[in-house]
């Protein structure tokens, strides 16, 4: 069944489902073919049903309706029809027939045209009409109700018919469907009811905090406690606690109070702590008379809850236990159902306890094997860790040092001789990690709960739903990452309920969000499924084969829909929900529709999950082999094939993959084939998107990226028909790339819990505003093109948005421990997005240009063994990265100053972080509102390219700040792919980048996309013989940039080397200049019009150029206005030539001194900073400086600007306080004390306060072994160390070893810039 939306004319969707006025417009259940028409849609899965609360389709240009705006039921022309059961006749209704269906009837088709109207009886009698399809056309009208007279009573349309009956489709239609062909009229008018709206108050699982009553109390609260209860209302009238352990006075006031009830009233005891101490006779038998059977004997610290109604003694339920000390938990619990007088049933529970709370301990590495059969002894863990284990562990886990999951057995437990065993698949393992489950002190607890609606929840809402009515049935969508958390309840009677609230029955079994999170509109939406006029397909009870592997995915029969498009909701679907299919449907609005469990279906490539894609392979050229992440696996709420379509208030709440997808059609398909010219859908501006919403989707909450392959499936091309593949967005005036950009702009959208993504979004000018994104496993990924925009001087841009890491809603937990775990400021359990380990990111770099301003990070918070970030980089990423992608306005709410950013490291989901990109990773920071150094860079810390002898490391970010300017070069090696080319700066050769190349391996060339330091030197090498042909791109250089570069050759070679622009976007290529050679290096600097020089130094194999930008860029250009600037190098190589390294041979000659040339920004202090924790820049170096023939020892330590110089030979200590960041003291201990035992440095770091900071330089020839060495150990070095000449250390006192924790020793110079963050605090454990 489909709602189809017209390709020629603007087509609107309102809250009342205004059609499409169109050539033809369809509901329409297809028969699967190899094309699909604009119409609709092929075949769908389960039972199809729309249920229409007001429709109109027409087109007849120029012609209205003939109906009078009253009901049209009751025209005196009509003249009633009832045809009876009768499957095989055919009815025609034309020729001015005018009739009134009146009851129920069946037939094998209904044609209505040339003037036929075919009008619907109102009345309280039900009618269904079953048919195989309607077809309306040439004048021809169908209605029931009208605009002004909605109908009221219930009419349904099924259309029957199975796929396998041999049945000739229609050529357009197909089968099963409602067909509206020109000159048609369609109106169904049905009670106008609210669609849905949102929750306005959280659903807990169970229900239990909807309405009544809810008291606890533990510690404190000690005696006897008594509630009164109205039964006429369930409300409680009093209650009051006598403390009978304490005071007989207390047991005399009981008495008292308990005579003074009245009869009929509802009394509900319990103790809590302790109670019996000082119970006289007197308040035990006042009980017993009261119904209690226990209460008489009641002992010390015994739980004992007691609910009777006074005056009746039988209508009593008591509970009681003895008090276990604290060997564990104790409860007595009692509940009773009881009748308002209004026949509404309320339920009263009561619980006295004494509860044992239980915790993990922390994991504890474990490489023993035990030698006996008794397992391991739980008392040589203790020696390890003291105190850190209980005596009598509840239950135990251990696992794989990888995390993976192995068996453990208590095999003896006597005493202090507990033993455990762990076994790998079978064996005694031997390297694993262990924890245990503890049991805490136990504590009293007493609760009274009053539940008002049992087996039943009141829903608050948003709006006014009282033209929701008993019986209807509703859905409410869940607010965690699983879509499958969506509920359906029935509407029941309430007398009491407000206007914006309803009854129903049953009680939810998840969390559902009624309320805003965290600065995050969290709500969940509530749609309704009843109207009182549907459109369904009829099903049969189980799946049949009437398409290959149908069956294979189905239990069910799929051959007429199961999408239920509810006024504007769309629920349980397979297959796209609200799709656009040809690519040439534009101006067409979407207003406040909702879409909620969406599933994968079979039709098309893109609605097919893995399964089915490897599975249907008859659209595909003999011997495809699916790749389904790449060109399946993107079944979507909302498919959008045309940008030019507006969104808005729409909910996207639960996809198997994806919210809303903006998908590319280089040219139309189907019918609309032709409609317009290639390339139009990728660069028509984007419709209005505003105040949209997704949540519960798998893959994204929305995607801008990729197209739909518009060819059959040939030996060129395997891939079927309509499969994903690559397809970029750059939206400029008129769609016409040479007109000026036109951004997409995306305000108020909201995203959360969405497993992957919140959003990815890939393109030229994409910006959002004022976005709220939370709960995400990243947020947000901005991004261009891997090795070029495609729209230079674009831009991908948010601003004034909000991005929340983990917020207060932390989800139900359920069976799959995979997705539940610690997260948060608190640490506490909640549903994870990916699995516990996963690194949650709010804003992913990805190519650029980006720039992200104003936006607020909100509880982003790392943890042992979980790298979550506010800002990161895309994992596994082979692609450039742009130096200009800048941050500026960031402000971090409960985000410790180490969660900032994350560069990554090798390990899960990062894999060996060894890629072109993870190397190459670099942002701005414009203001310092990122790292507290206005101006800085942030990169990669082993990134030597734009690394500079000032940077200072970020260790917690694995990361480095620097100062300097930056751009690209783009190195393109033809002819070859499978070269790995090395780089080197000439002022740190010791430090060269490898780089593997951004592209396949199956390419005919290479392209290589460093980011480099401008006005430098480089050399660059092959890990084989060099290319033969070379292009080298200029990116990102301003006019005058310069960078010289070696480029290392076999000897014997000879080069042709020109400069030429490239214009990407007419394709045009104009020559600029030749290089022509010199015998002296320095003519390497000159250059002239047309003509430069290249210097080819045959003894060390380098071929020198320099490389310098003739025009001017644009902002955000990575190309000059005139086109890419570029150096083509032709080499002419001796066969048989070797490996093109000439590093040995390239240094020390051609090494550079380091100098800083942009000095580092000075870091903010004080006021300036916006949150409490920061960075304290420390810096400690040791060196030998060569003053003619003389070495001078040289050392230092330096804390935020402040410098303690080293005065004398040996080792300069500063200690600083961690939480403050304050110097506390200063020392150095001379080598006389370093030799022998050093009592005096021993003594010193020994009192030390824990928590301390401590930084350490030596100089000159100090004592670099000895046990004083053991002082680094203790305070964070490695053991067995060994020094050199030359020492620098950070080190810290405490309970943990810190990431920052370094070391430093060189024979020449040590050294170590870098921030500690302040206060010091130990990440929790995963």
């Amino acid at each position: 069944m489909w709602l189809c939306l017209s390709p020629c004319r603007p087509c609107i969707l309102t809250p009342a489902c205004q059609g499409c006025m169109s050539d033809s417009v369809c509901f329409s259940f297809r028969e699967h073919a190899a094309r699909m028409g604009a119409a609709g849609r092929q075949d769908f899965s389960f039972k199809a049903m729309l249920t229409v609360s007001w429709l109109t389709l027409t087109y007849f240009p120029g012609a209205t309706s003939t109906v009078a705006a009253g009901c049209p039921d009751q025209s005196p022309e009509l003249q009633p029809w009832n045809p009876g059961h009768d499957q095989d006749r055919h009815v025609h209704i034309g020729q001015g027939k005018t009739l009134l269906l009146t009851s129920s009837a069946t037939v094998y088709s209904i044609h209505i045209s040339e003037g036929g109207k075919l009008v619907i009886k109102d009345h309280d009698e039900p009618i269904v009409l079953r048919t195989r399809h309607i077809l309306i056309d040439n004048g021809g009208e169908l209605h029931a109700g009208s605009a002004l007279c909605p109908f009221q009573g219930n009419f349904t349309i099924i259309l029957y018919g199975r796929a396998d009956e041999g049945i000739q489709p229609d050529p357009y239609y197909g089968l099963k469907y409602i067909g509206v062909g020109r000159g048609g009229t369609l109106e169904l008018h049905g009670q106008k009811k609210l669609s849905w709206t949102f929750l306005n108050k959280t659903l807990h699982p169970g229900g239990m905090a909807e309405g009544g009553y809810f008291f606890e109390r533990s510690w404190g609260h000690r005696g006897v406690i008594v509630h009164v209860i109205d039964p006429k209302s369930g409300t409680v009238i009093h209650s009051d606690r006598f403390d009978t352990y304490r005071s007989k006075k207390e047991s005399e006031r009981l008495v008292q109070y308990l005579n003074a009830v009245p009869d009929g009233r509802i009394l509900s005891v319990a103790v809590n702590d302790e109670g019996s101490r000082n119970l006289d006779d007197m308040a035990r038998k006042a009980m017993t008379k009261l119904g209690s059977k226990h209460f008489l004997h009641l002992g010390f610290r015994h739980p004992w809850s007691f609910l009777t109604v006074k005056g009746n003694p039988s209508s009593s339920v008591e509970d009681h236990i003895e008090y276990h000390g604290h060997r564990g938990s104790a409860a007595a619990r009692v509940f009773k159902l009881f009748q308002t007088e209004h026949g509404e049933y309320f339920n009263v529970s009561l619980s006295s306890e004494w509860v044992q709370d239980v915790e993990w301990t922390e994991w504890f590495d474990h490489d023993k094997v035990s030698q006996t059969k008794g397992g391991e002894k739980i008392s040589d863990l203790w020696k390890a860790h003291p105190g850190k284990i209980c005596n009598r562990p509840i239950d135990i886990q251990a696992t794989t040092m990888d995390g993976v999951n192995l068996s453990t057995e208590v095999v003896y437990k006597k005493g202090q001789d507990y033993r455990f065993a762990c076994y790998d698949r079978g064996r005694a393992c031997r390297s694993y990690r262990v924890r245990f489950l503890c049991g805490k002190p136990v504590r009293p607890k007493l609760t009274v709960t009053i539940d008002t609606n049992v087996n039943s929840t009141i829903l608050n809402l948003e709006d006014n739903v009282q033209s929701w009515k008993p019986g209807d049935t509703l859905v409410i969508a869940s607010t965690d990452y699983s879509m499958y958390q969506a509920e359906e309840f029935q509407v029941l009677p309430c007398r009491s309920c407000a206007p914006n609230q309803v009854k129903v029955a049953g009680k939810p079994m998840y969390l559902h969000i009624g309320e805003e999170i965290d600065g995050v509109d969290m709500r969940a939406e509530v749609g309704l499924l009843s109207r009182n006029i549907i459109v369904m397909g009829e099903m049969e009870d189980k799946c049949y084969p009437y398409r290959n592997h149908i069956c294979n995915f189905f239990d069910f029969d799929t051959f007429g829909g199961h999408i239920k498009i509810k006024d504007v909701v769309g629920y349980n679907s397979l297959g796209h929900c609200f799709f656009t299919e040809d690519g040439p449907e534009e101006r067409n609005t979407f207003d406040h529709c909702l879409g909620l469990l969406v599933k994968s279906g079979t039709l098309l490539p893109s609605d097919r999950d893995s399964k089915m894609c490897k599975m249907i392979t008859e659209d595909s050229y003999p011997g495809y082999i699916p790749k389904p992440r790449q060109e399946c696996n993107a079944v979507s709420t909302f498919w959008m094939a045309n940008p030019n379509n507006n969104l808005i208030n729409c909910a996207a709440a639960g996809s198997e993959e994806t919210g809303f997808w903006f998908i590319f059609h280089h040219v139309p398909t189907g019918p609309s084939e032709g409609m317009y010219s290639p390339g139009y859908s990728e660069h028509i501006p984007l419709g209005k998107f505003y105040n949209n919403r997704a949540h519960s989707n798998y893959r994204a909450g929305m995607i801008i990226d990729n197209g739909v392959k518009t060819t059959e499936a040939s030996a060129k091309d395997k891939r079927p028909f309509l499969s994903i593949i690559s397809a970029r967005y750059s939206p400029h005036q008129d769609a016409d790339p040479l007109k000026p950009r036109e951004p997409a702009i995306i305000r108020h959208f909201i995203a959360f819990k969405n497993q992957e993504h919140g959003a990815w979004l890939r393109g030229g000018d994409v910006w959002l505003d004022s976005c709220r994104f939370a709960d995400n496993g990243i947020g947000l990924t901005l991004a261009s093109g891997g090795t070029f925009p495609y729209d230079d001087g674009s831009k991908q841009e948010i601003k004034n948005s909000l991005f929340v890491g983990e917020s207060g809603n932390v989800g139900t937990e359920m069976m799959d421990n995979r997705i539940w775990g610690p997260g948060g400021l608190d640490h506490s359990g909640r549903t994870l997005p990916m699995g516990q380990n996963f690194p949650i990111r709010g804003i992913q770099f990805y190519d650029g240009p980006i720039n992200i301003q104003n936006c607020t990070f909100r509880k982003f918070v790392a943890l042992e063994g979980r790298h979550t970030s506010a800002l990161a980089f895309r994992l596994n990423n082979a692609w450039q990265s742009c130096p200009h992608n800048n941050v500026t306005g960031i402000a971090f709410e409960d985000v410790p100053i180490t969660s900032r950013v994350f560069f990554g490291e090798p390990g899960p989901w990062f894999n060996q972080l060894d890629m072109d990109g993870d190397k190459t990773s670099v942002f701005h920071d414009v203001d310092g509102s990122v790292s507290e150094y206005p101006g800085s860079y942030l990169t990669k810390n082993d990134n030597w390219l734009v690394r500079h002898p000032d940077c200072i490391d970020v260790p917690d970010w694995r990361g480095a700040i620097c100062s300097g300017r930056y751009a690209q070069m783009y190195i393109q090696a033809y002819k070859t792919s499978n070269l790995r080319m090395k780089i080197i700066k000439n002022d740190f050769p010791s430090h060269p980048l490898y780089l593997e190349g951004a592209l396949t391996r199956s390419t005919h060339y290479q392209q290589y996309q460093p980011v480099v330091t401008l006005q430098k030197g480089y050399t660059i090498h092959w890990d084989q013989t060099a290319p033969a042909e070379l292009a080298i791109w200029l990116i990102n250089f301003n006019k005058g940039d310069w960078i010289r570069v070696g480029l290392c050759y076999p000897r014997g070679t000879t080069f042709s080397i020109l400069s030429d622009v490239h214009n990407r976007l007419l394709k045009q290529t104009s020559k600029t200049g030749v290089f022509v050679r010199t015998l002296q290096m320095d003519k390497v600097e000159q250059s002239y019009p047309g003509r430069s020089h290249y210097y080819w130094d045959e003894d060390s194999g380098l071929l020198f150029l320099k490389l310098k930008a003739q025009n001017e860029r644009e902002k955000f250009a990575f190309c000059s206005m005139k086109g890419c600037e570029r150096i083509k190098i032709k080499a002419l190589i001796p066969k048989n030539a070797g490996v093109s390294d000439c590093t040995a041979t390239a240094y020390p000659k051609f090494t550079e001194r380091a100098v800083v040339d942009v000095p580092m920004p000075k870091k903010l202090f004080g006021s300036q900073l916006k949150t409490k924790d920061h960075f304290l820049e420390v810096k400690t170096e040791s060196s030998k400086e060569h003053f003619f023939h003389l070495w001078n020892d040289f050392a230092y330590i330096e804390v935020d600007g402040k410098k303690y110089p080293s005065l004398e030979d040996g080792i300069q200590v500063v200690v600083i306080d961690g939480n403050q960041g304050r110097v506390v003291s200063h020392t150095s201990f001379r080598n006389s004390i370093l030799q022998g035992i050093p009592w005096q440095l021993f003594n010193y770091v020994a009192t030390i306060p824990d928590n301390s900071i401590v930084l350490m330089a030596s100089k000159g020839r100090y004592v670099s072994r000895g046990p004083w060495t053991r002082v680094l150990e203790k305070l964070g070095a490695d053991r067995g160390l060994k020094l050199k000449e030359q020492m620098a250390f950070v080190g810290f006192k405490g309970s943990f070893r810190p990431i920052w924790v370094t070391l430093d020793t060189e024979d020449h110079k040590a050294k170590i810039f870098q921030v500690v963050p302040i206060p010091v605090v130990k990440k929790k454990l995963l």
